[in-house]
């Protein structure tokens, strides 16, 4: 894959000994959030995968165009003579930053790091039964039952030294949820194309080009240091662009997108993501900690959370707070995903009339001494991860009010918030969902799967269903095609007619770089600055 690209040459540090100083060349990256960590298995983050990917591998990425690539794996294979084992053959020849060899005994290690109690890739891996070594080069996993996806599942299972990660107390991923820390949360050692120089959450992280990777004369490989600048004011972003000060904007905020694609120098790229922006109830408590109404739960009531579906205008958000940077949706799910069903994804028809009756009849009239509202309850939104996502909740806080409830919207950075919903401390929150897997039932398995250990692990609503539980594990299983897709179908639409979400919109993301580079849009949202190329190299 090629890109034209001119970057700004920064000054530079001594760069390793295979790189002249005439060749120093330097990105800095700029996203209005940081990585939570740098331990690769305990935030299924996206802004935390993305930097991972720098320094940290999978056994398989998948390329801009959605497909498998062969990264730490070079093949893969059910065996023909037991379904329930898959053999992956290793590269060889790779090396860990610290100049050890990656062999059958790290990837080992690795997956079972990541099947840990605080791992938040554990829901992944659930089919597997064992991890088994043939020999330095060849792994075999084998599955609970025949699991012809397993491989799907495996494009943010990074791959770590077993003694590095054993000699530096990393030996379990990091409880972050706890807020805990261990040796891999500010260190790393991976087989990436950048090795990490400093790190310093919330202001900088520094990686050079990793002298002995695999991939050279595989890849361009003409970044040779890659600078992660978190700038979370968007003024102050593009500002930072425009003068020069970074090289690339990986989130642009949507008020800026014309502006910029006017200015010269500056190139936008923009396409649709693989996530979906939606609201989430908390319909399992007794009551609501943030709501006036006691003794009892609004959110439990169906009823009341179809009134809220009807009174949202998703149309509106996506034409004036979107700028037209989304697609409204009525369901979790994307184009990109097996499993995608239009039927499912049409939105409901914008009717706040019919909400105001529904909420009547659910016993929450309107309240002479309350200002007319039914009941009130806080939004917790994000500031700084999701696009316009501060503004789509004051659109939401509106819309709720033509309907009579009062809600107080409190806007927080991601690395508060995520960690309150994994908590299930919120009553009402907006988040995002991307879909890695590119499957519906990663959405079913860890967004609305009762929580337990291994699924769930992301569902704050304390929605719990024993029975369709089972049948979204029994999915990971199912070698049937047509069978596991009529099952989709049918639990995706028992969940949409619940109304336990609120769907809002696919998102669309722009980048926007200078000096003639050209960022394309992964459908994850990612970057594999590995690829990138000069112009007029």
């Amino acid at each position: 894959m090629r890109f034209g690209l001119k970057l700004l040459a920064g000054a530079m540090l001594a760069a390793a000994a295979f790189v002249t100083a005439a060749d120093a060349r330097t990105i800095r990256w700029a996203r209005s959030v940081d990585a939570q960590t740098l331990d690769p298995m305990s935030a299924n983050i996206g802004p935390t995968s993305n930097l991972v990917h720098q320094i940290y591998e999978p056994l398989v990425i998948r390329g801009y165009d959605g497909k498998l690539v062969a990264t730490l794996a070079t093949e893969w294979r059910i065996l023909p003579d037991d379904p329930t084992v898959w053999e992956f053959k290793l590269r060889q020849g790779v090396k860990f930053h610290n100049g050890t060899a990656f062999t059958a005994d790290d990837a080992i290690f690795s997956f079972e790091r990541a099947r840990k109690p605080t791992s938040d890739y554990r829901g992944l891996l659930t089919s597997i039964e064992s991890v088994t070594k043939v020999d330095d080069h060849t792994i075999r996993i084998k599955t609970r039952a025949p699991n012809p996806l397993l491989v799907e599942n495996l494009t943010n299972i990074f791959m770590m030294s077993k003694a590095w990660s054993e000699a530096n107390n990393a030996a379990d991923p990091q409880n972050i949820r706890e807020r805990a820390e261990n040796g891999a949360t500010r260190n790393a050692m991976g087989t990436g194309p950048f090795t990490l120089v400093s790190r310093e959450p919330d202001v900088r992280t520094v990686m050079r080009q990793f002298a002995d990777y695999w991939g050279k004369g595989q890849f361009p490989m003409q970044v040779t240091e890659l600078i992660v600048v978190p700038i979370q004011q968007d003024a102050t972003r593009i500002a930072a662009l425009l003068s020069g000060e970074v090289d690339v904007v990986h989130d642009v905020p949507v008020q800026d997108i014309a502006r910029l694609q006017q200015s010269q120098g500056i190139r936008v790229t923009s396409g649709p993501e693989n996530r979906v922006i939606f609201l989430g109830f908390n319909v399992g408590d007794a009551e609501l900690k943030s709501s006036d109404i006691k003794g009892r739960n609004p959110f439990a009531d169906v009823r009341v959370r179809n009134a809220i579906n009807v009174s949202i205008n998703r149309e509106a958000i996506t034409r004036v707070v979107m700028r037209g940077q989304g697609q409204p949706i009525g369901y979790i799910g994307s184009p990109f995903i097996s499993g995608y069903s239009a039927e499912l994804a049409a939105i409901p028809r914008f009717d706040p009339a019919a909400a105001n009756r529904a909420l009547d009849e659910a016993g929450y009239p309107r309240r002479a001494s309350e200002g007319n509202t039914r009941f009130s309850v806080t939004l917790q939104c994000t500031n700084n991860r999701y696009v316009s996502d501060e503004n789509i909740c004051q659109a939401v806080v509106t819309m709720l009010g033509q309907i009579g409830i009062r809600t107080n919207m409190v806007a927080k950075p991601a690395a508060q918030h995520f960690p309150e919903l994994q908590r299930q401390e919120l009553d009402f929150y907006l988040v995002g969902w991307g879909i890695p897997t590119y499957d519906a039932e990663y959405v079913l398995t860890f967004l609305y799967h009762t929580r337990t250990a291994n699924n769930g692990t992301w569902n704050g609503t304390r929605y719990s269903n024993p029975s369709l539980d089972a049948r979204m594990l029994a999915l990971q299983t199912m070698p049937d095609i047509a069978k596991r897709n009529a099952e989709l179908a049918d639990i995706q639409k028992q969940l949409r007619d619940q109304a336990i979400y609120i769907p809002l919109h696919l998102q669309s993301i722009s980048h926007a770089s200078r000096g003639g580079i050209e960022v394309p849009v992964h459908p994850d949202a990612g970057a594999w600055f590995k690829l990138f190329r000069f112009a007029g190299s």
